[in-house]
């Protein structure tokens, strides 16, 4: 498994072959169609993002000081989203997660170019992530 830092780089790097935003949505709903199914007795509201216009779920089972994450979503951007993300941080040490500033969301000029809404959700998957890092 590469480190974080490669993981983020291979995202900015996969994201910058698009020049234009409706490519880069093309990447995102790609990635969406690619995210491993997420059961469905895990849709649960304890699993619900709060903050998300649409329904995001997010699974985090721990072995040792290890992350490992699924997800899913109603809508297909925002499925996208999450899918980028936990491919980044599944798999990875708590510490890791937690020491990390989540920048390269900023990097692929991800909120700029989302709906506030979308942001908004970006963010609340952001924290998420997070507080399972720091639990």
């Amino acid at each position: 498994m590469n480190t974080l830092e490669e993981a983020k780089r291979q995202v900015t790097e996969d994201f910058s072959l698009y020049e234009e935003w409706l490519d880069k949505y093309e990447y995102l709903i790609e990635l969406g169609k690619n995210l491993e199914p997420f059961p469905e007795e895990l849709k649960t509201d304890d699993r619900l993002i709060k903050g998300c216009q649409s329904r995001v779920w997010l699974d985090c089972r721990k072995e040792g000081d290890t992350l490992y994450f699924k997800a899913d979503s109603d809508a297909i951007i925002t499925k996208g989203i999450i899918s980028l993300l936990i491919g980044v941080y599944s798999g990875r040490r708590a510490s890791e997660i937690e020491e990390d500033d989540f920048s390269f969301i900023n990097d692929l000029g991800l909120r700029e170019n989302l709906s506030p809404t979308r942001a908004n959700g970006l963010a609340s998957m952001i924290e998420t992530i997070r507080r399972y890092a720091e639990q």
